[in-house]
């Protein structure tokens, strides 16, 4: 808005401060959008959010005044421009072994970690759903198991390897005392690993699968839940 603002005053040709509703037009809108690309550099994402922002403003202006309604109406009909769908990075098998060959085996968090990046490919799960994992929503006997809480408040159930079981046991076996309501996975100072907490600790252990030849890739918890995916559907897995 600020952008649009200082873009319609510097069209009319006066302050900021004597702006009029008569200068906020739809023509001054596509002269703005106009210039987010030519000017400064901006992708065709940005100008589309832009472009939805000043709808929304043009539309709570012409509820308060009814005389806007004609340029509300003509600024909603500016189209959006197609944009190429975002590409989507997954991780290769060979690169998920390298990964977890080159994982630390002593520290204080090397368990922590390698059963956090184990977990994040065993299940697909969200970076949210792994911060707000608690014990109780664990089953390591019979056949091992989690209950993950998504979006829509909705619960899921996904089965867990053998090799998960036996570090998330190591886990629950580091805590002096038994607390089902305790976060499965925490900072060093035992406190619950938040979203960003897990971004931090993905990003240093991936660090190494990015090659300065290739193009440049962001490896992120949500990467693990497109490489989960794709190697279930590279199995055989049905997509249902």
């Amino acid at each position: 808005m600020k952008l649009f603002v200082l873009f319609v005053a510097e069209k009319a040709g006066h302050k900021v401060s004597r702006l009029t509703l008569d200068d906020l037009t739809c023509a001054r809108v596509l002269g703005f959008l106009q210039s987010l690309e030519t000017d400064r550099k901006n992708q065709v994402r940005t100008r589309n959010q832009r472009l939805a922002a000043l709808r929304g403003f043009f539309d709570y202006l012409a509820r308060r005044v009814p005389e806007m309604l004609k340029e509300a109406q003509s600024v909603a009909a500016v189209p959006t421009k197609r944009t190429a769908p975002a590409e989507t990075f997954y991780l290769e098998r060979e690169e998920m072994q390298s990964l977890f060959a080159s994982l630390p085996s002593q520290g204080l968090a090397a368990t922590r970690d390698r059963a956090l990046l184990l977990f994040l490919y065993n299940t697909g799960a969200r970076v949210q759903e792994v911060a707000d994992l608690r014990f109780k929503h664990l089953e390591l006997e019979g056949q091992p198991r989690v209950q993950l809480h998504g979006k829509g408040d909705k619960w899921r159930v996904c089965p867990l390897w053998k090799e998960t079981v036996v570090l998330f046991k190591q886990l629950e076996g580091d805590h002096k005392e038994s607390n089902p309501e305790r976060a499965v996975f925490t900072s060093l100072r035992s406190q619950p690993l938040t979203r960003f907490g897990i971004y931090k600790i993905v990003r240093r252990h991936t660090r190494s699968l990015l090659k300065p030849n290739e193009p440049r890739r962001r490896i992120s918890p949500h990467t693990f839940r497109h490489t989960s995916a794709v190697h279930l559907l590279e199995a055989g897995v049905e997509v249902t």
